[in-house]
């Protein structure tokens, strides 16, 4: 068994082997977990959570590094979350070394942890949510999580984030592809990377002119920025930083904030919930209650959806 409390406090401290062992816990879901959550919850909500997205070849995680070299000058202690596909084999990230991070690797302000999805879609691996806290608790400034980059179905981030980046480069169709994908729906922020090659232009003024098609907006509302960077060259990344500011204070001063991680706390409760009855679900198979309703249904007593809510009610005790 794990003391919980003694790790919790070396991870406060900024010890990257604790940190590592809470998320591994974690992620390991580990009987341990409702302790470790436990002691979590008074240390959480200082950390300012950054979603990246977008397609493969749009340089997320170049982008990310550039925005951790900018919030470490900052004086920001920085944890990155990159949600990688998971290996057939072993069920590891597959790109686990993050080798475009590497110039982060030996600097104790800077926590850099890989996840697999384990299959799990959206973009983001399914203890991610958990993992944030972690890194938050450690006493992070900023959380950046870059998802999996599997296309166009990652838009999970935009509940687990404060503010989502989307990411696009031009010459990949990205634009055309972000009006029928729903990105232009979670983008707080847009980034055109690689805006040194031919196109940029274009993309932006295709993307601001569909943002423009989108909901009307309210005076006073968020308008989502478009800014151009050239990661690889660190070029246009502190724009990126003071678009994420200003976003960040636009939140804070009308309240979308507070709302929003309420609304995470929510998806989380959801989820955990669902997840514990349909483990309770699963251990039923074989059990009598469960061949008793199959019967019912067979014989025409019951329809599924009836049957259903009496397993749900046994189940729950209501």
């Amino acid at each position: 068994m794990v003391d919980v409390p003694a790790l919790v406090a070396q991870a406060r401290e900024g010890r990257p082997r604790a940190v590592a062992r809470l998320i591994s816990l974690v992620e390991g879901a580990s009987p341990q977990l409702r302790e470790v959550m436990a002691a979590l919850a008074p240390l959480t909500g200082g950390a300012y959570v950054v979603g990246l997205t977008g397609s493969p070849g749009v340089g997320k995680s170049t982008s990310t590094s550039a925005l951790v070299s900018a919030y470490r000058r900052a004086g920001k202690r920085v944890g990155v979350l990159a949600v990688d596909p998971s290996s057939p084999f072993s069920g590891g990230a597959l790109l686990g070394d993050r080798v475009r991070m590497s110039e982060h690797a030996s600097d104790p302000g800077v926590y850099i942890r890989s996840m697999a999805t384990r299959g799990h879609l959206g973009g983001l691996a399914w203890s991610a949510p958990q993992a944030i806290r972690v890194l938050d608790a450690a006493g992070c400034d900023v959380v950046l999580v870059e998802t999996v980059g599997v296309g166009q179905s990652e838009v999970e981030i935009a509940s687990q984030a404060d503010t989502s980046v989307v990411l696009l480069a031009p010459g990949m169709g990205d634009g055309i592809q972000a009006a029928k994908a729903g990105i232009l729906e979670i983008g707080d922020v847009y980034v055109v990377n690689k805006a040194d090659r031919d196109g940029a232009d274009a993309t932006a003024r295709e993307l601001n002119h569909m943002l423009g098609l989108g909901e009307a907006r309210a005076p006073g509302d968020w308008r989502p920025p478009i800014v151009k960077t050239v990661a690889a060259r660190g070029e246009g990344v502190d724009e990126v930083v003071e678009a994420l500011e200003k976003h960040r204070a636009w939140m804070e001063e009308h309240g979308v904030l507070a709302e929003r991680r309420r609304a995470r706390a929510s998806h989380e409760v959801e989820t955990v919930a669902v997840t514990a009855l349909r483990e309770r679900i699963g251990d039923l198979r074989g059990d009598r209650r469960l061949g008793v309703l199959a019967e019912r249904i067979v014989s025409g007593e019951l329809d599924p959806y009836a049957a259903a809510d009496e397993l749900v009610a046994g189940l729950t005790g209501r």
